[in-house]
């Protein structure tokens, strides 16, 4: 009469945005792999099998890699054709980017380097005048329209076959990593249809990046493969470890940085992260590079994306500066945005950023510019120096100069781009395209950072008996590298926005190869975080989550107030009394009317209603269906049958009466319990670090309430003032 005594399909499975029982996954998972060990003994097949089931992991590691590689490669090289295509077309081969066409071409040389009769642009290749104002209003009006048009394809692939493709989706890994269920928002749709539009997105102009939707991808393609596998399908406490790993997969590959991105799992996304995570993070991580770098879609056989190389250190003295440019915070405006949004958006940020050089070029093109060192053979206005004619150094060793005035032009139309990518960036990270915000946040603080760098530079020239640049600034010296101060720059922004630090420090070094500056970088990102705290304790990520409503328990968050259990739980003595079952009084008919007037996710069983001592817990989906199937497969169930929770089998009395149903075997006889009397703030860091979806209330063993995730998050946002009606739930 234990009609589950063999596991049968949906028991153990969850409903959409319904939040996992960590304790129970892992107790499951323990069970799993306790059979296995048990069963390896008896057969050398057994044995293979458990082997099989202990390098599945690495097996699944090795696909995610190979997967998220490959999908970042092919982003990369169409996102250069694209966004070269608004400009220009190839005639020697139509899917070459202007670069690789240029690769060829006999014809360019150092005096002449823009000269490539392969590479025309529109104006000269519809009207054949490539000069003139006919040909810049040309120029312009395809670069607008070519915009427009992929910016449209974006927004409406993403609305009409996955809404799920929109936005970073950084914050909703997030959500999903702390156990939530989303369903579809890591399906294979998502998926396609996320890589299709962020090409487009990012080729449109926008001012946003690929990197952030590229953890999303990532992410997607784990969820993918643990598909395949039982161990991971079957276990949402074990998928997750995976997606920590493909979190990590997908920012190797976004920025050719390794260690950061197994960092930036550790430290920005993940809520679980056991050392078996960080080794199979590490190598998913390094597959991807590995794979991305076979691809080579920069054409540098480099794995990093700003790979630079400054002649001269740094000075204790510049930490000034660095700190300086750390002394920034970028509030993001976020929204739900319809498609004419998307359409003004990107129709504004065609318009106003085809006239300045710095803003018509691609984001990734001009964080580059603007990290590089003047070297003997750069051409960039940036280093449109006045040389004297007197001075003989070696190449490598190029002295402080004074501005010449292409600098000076450079200067102005910076400012320019800096307000704009300020303002732009504000109104387009939010809308519904794929959106990731590291990039453009680097812009802005690259920038900066280079207009410090440059002024700073000049002082040095022409002040060098300063105090201040007198011991380390000498005529004649390469002194002050504004490169430099442009990646410190725009590590200060992103950490500011983010609010990462060891991971964005390393995620730097490894973006750009410059090792020697970490402590620049650190002070840098440690001075952001702490100006960016003093405005809000959230990172735009995190800011993202509340304004979404996700029920997220940030671990970096303190719970002070001096309240009890008594105070949050339910029911409150305005409410009627908690739904319970007893242990073997109910009927099928009573447990049924129970599921179908109330939208509780689980039931405490008591055994009486005048005792309430708790037995156990049950879950509602698993009720449902066990009383269903039990129905469909059992002899004799009836509305009328009595329902047992109990160990010892039921005395069936007479031959008439209706056979039991007994369901001991989804009834959790160890859920988690406080007293009254237990402080919240003992609480609520039990929920954060077990992740417990409910946890009971009792005193001297007799239950009197239960405390949910719900009510911890409403508590914690009524202790803060905020709206506790704001949480998204089912």
């Amino acid at each position: 009469m234990d009609f589950l005594d063999e596991p049968f399909p949906d028991v153990g499975t969850y409903e959409d945005f319904h939040t996992i029982d960590w304790l129970r996954e892992k107790s499951r998972d323990t069970d799993r792999h306790r059979k296995i060990s048990i069963k390896s003994k008896e057969s050398y097949w057994e044995l293979i099998k458990s082997l099989l089931d202990a390098w599945s992991g690495w097996v699944v590691m090795l696909l995610i890699g190979m997967l998220t590689g490959t999908l970042a490669g092919v982003i990369d090289l169409a996102v250069d054709w694209m966004t070269d295509l608004k400009e220009g077309v190839c005639l020697s081969a139509l899917y070459y980017s202007r670069e690789q066409c240029c690769w060829t071409s006999n014809e360019t040389t150092f005096d002449d380097r823009d000269k490539c009769p392969q590479w025309q642009k529109w104006a000269e290749l519809m009207t054949g005048h490539s000069e003139g104002p006919g040909a810049y209003v040309l120029n312009y009006f395809l670069y607008v329209l070519w915009a427009l048009l992929f910016s449209f394809l974006a927004v409406s692939l993403v609305r009409v076959f996955a809404p799920y493709a929109c936005g970073s989706g950084i914050p909703e890994i997030k959500t999903i990593l702390s156990g939530f269920i989303i369903r579809g928002y890591l399906g294979k749709w998502t998926l396609l249809i996320k890589t299709v539009t962020l090409v487009l997105a990012v080729s449109s102009g926008l001012s946003l990046g690929k990197e952030g939707p590229l953890v999303h991808v990532a992410c997607c393609c784990g969820n993918l493969f643990c598909s395949l596998f039982s161990k991971y399908s079957k276990n949402e406490g074990k998928r997750r470890e995976v997606l920590s790993a493909a979190a990590a997969a997908g920012v190797s590959v976004a920025f050719g940085a390794p260690i950061g991105g197994v960092l930036f799992s550790l430290e920005e996304v993940s809520y679980y992260f056991p050392l078996k995570t960080l080794w199979r993070s590490f190598f998913a991580a390094l597959v991807a590079a590995f794979t991305l770098r076979a691809i080579n879609p920069f054409g540098n056989s480099r794995l990093v994306l700003f790979y630079v190389e400054y002649h001269t250190p740094w000075y204790m003295a510049e930490l000034v500066p660095f700190i300086l440019l750390g002394v920034r915070r970028k509030t993001t405006l976020l929204g739900k945005y319809p498609v004419l949004e998307v359409i003004v958006i990107t129709g504004i940020t065609a318009v106003l950023a085809f006239p300045n050089p710095y803003t018509r070029r691609s984001t990734s093109e001009l964080i580059s510019e603007l990290f590089n060192d003047c070297g003997a053979l750069e051409s960039s206005q940036l280093c449109d120096y006045v040389n004297n004619p007197n001075m003989s150094r070696p190449v490598d060793d190029i002295p402080d100069r004074p501005a010449g005035p292409g600098v000076y032009s450079a200067l102005w139309q910076l400012a320019l781009a800096l307000i704009f990518k300020i303002v732009i960036t504000i109104f387009t990270f939010g809308m519904k395209i794929p959106s990731g915000l590291f990039i453009p946040s680097m812009a802005v603080g690259a920038i900066a950072g280079r207009i410090v760098g440059i002024a700073v530079e000049q002082m040095a020239y022409h002040h060098h008996d300063w105090i201040i640049f007198k011991n380390w600034c000498r005529p004649g010296a390469d002194c002050v590298t504004p490169g430099l101060y442009a990646m410190v720059g725009a590590a200060a922004c992103l950490g500011g926005v983010t609010r990462m630090t060891v991971s964005l420090v390393v995620i730097m070094f490894e973006l750009t190869g410059g090792l020697e500056y970490i402590v620049p970088l650190m002070a840098a990102a440690v001075t952001s975080k702490w100006v960016a705290d003093a405005f809000g304790k959230e990172g735009i990520y995190e800011s993202h989550i509340q304004l979404n409503g996700y029920p997220y328990l940030d671990v970096r968050d303190e719970f002070t107030h001096r309240t009890l259990a008594t105070d949050v739980m339910r029911p409150r003595r305005s409410e009627p009394p908690l739904a319970v079952l007893t242990q073997d009084s109910t009927t099928v008919e009573d447990v049924e009317t129970l599921i179908k007037d109330t939208d509780y996710n689980g039931f405490p069983v008591v055994v009486s209603r005048e005792s309430e001592r708790l037995i156990g817990f049950v879950q509602r989906r698993e009720l449902t269906v066990a009383i269903k199937t039990a129905r469909q497969k059992q002899d004799g169930v009836v509305s009328s049958s009595v329902v047992y929770f109990t160990e010892d089998n039921p005395q069936v009395a007479e031959a008439c009466d209706p056979q039991p149903l007994k369901l001991r075997r989804i009834l959790n006889l160890s859920p988690f319990t406080v007293t009254d009397h237990t402080p919240m703030e003992t609480v609520v860091d039990i929920f954060r670090k077990l992740g417990l979806r409910q946890c009971l209330v009792t005193r001297s063993g007799r239950l009197l309430g239960i405390i949910t995730k719900k009510d911890v998050l409403r508590h914690m946002a009524q202790m803060m003032n905020q709206d506790p009606e704001s949480i998204m739930f089912n």
